[in-house]
Parts: C-alpha cells; sequence; structure tokens
C-alpha cells in the first residue's frame, strides 16, 4: 500500500496558498457574480489541494494518480475561468499574470507527480 504525506509535498503547500489567492482576488468581484465566477473559481482551487491530499490516502499509485488527473483538470477549469475573470476587467492584468503564473508552476508540479507515480 502506497501513502503520501501529502501535508509535506511542496504542490499541496503551493495549492493551499494558491486558493487562498482565488479567495482573497473574488472579494472584489461584483456582488451579481457570488453564484458564478466566484463560486466556480473558489471551487475549483478548492479542490486542488483536496484532490491531491484525497488521492495521497488511496491505496495505489494509480488512484492516486487518477486524483492528481482531477486535480489537473481542475487546474484547467481555473486557468479558463481567471481568463473570463481578466476579460470582464474583474482582475487586473497583473494579478491575472501572477495567478496563472502559480496556476501554471502547480499544473507543472501536478504532472510531474503524475510522471513519477506512472514509473514502475
Amino acid at each position: 500500500m502506497i501513502t503520501h504525506q501529502y501535508k509535506k509535498l511542496k504542490v499541496w503547500q503551493d495549492s493551499i496558498q494558491f486558493c487562498l489567492e482565488i479567495y482573497s482576488i473574488t472579494k472584489t468581484f461584483p456582488n451579481q457574480e457570488q453564484f458564478g465566477l466566484i463560486s466556480q473559481l473558489r471551487r475549483a482551487s478548492v479542490s486542488i489541494p483536496s484532490n491531491i491530499a484525497e488521492g495521497s490516502k488511496r491505496s495505489t499509485k494509480k488512484d492516486f494518480s487518477s486524483f492528481l488527473r482531477i486535480a489537473h483538470g481542475s487546474g484547467a477549469e481555473l486557468e479558463t475561468q481567471l481568463l473570463i475573470s481578466k476579460e470582464l476587467t474583474y482582475i487586473k492584468e497583473e494579478d491575472y499574470l501572477k495567478l496563472i503564473t502559480s496556476l501554471e508552476a502547480i499544473m507543472g508540479m501536478i504532472a510531474s507527480l503524475i510522471n513519477t507515480l506512472s514509473q514502475p
């Protein structure tokens, strides 16, 4: 049985910080987005560290990889939602670039971890 201590994984730590940044920036969104982009961005950002944590407690590498793929998919959702938020001018360009850079780093770490787990 494989089990990782997810709290020690840099990707989990970084995704928690990213989630906090998403919560902070969405506080500035218009109230009309409470059940739209705000909710979507927050749920997708929470999904990343949550799936890393849940997958790490599964019994096989294959199961862990499956949850990491879900986390990676949530990252793709976030990329799209952040772009829409920027285009609607809910996010400033510099904030968008900072968030995207962080997200790309997290997604890269997830992809690397998936690759590592697929090794025999």
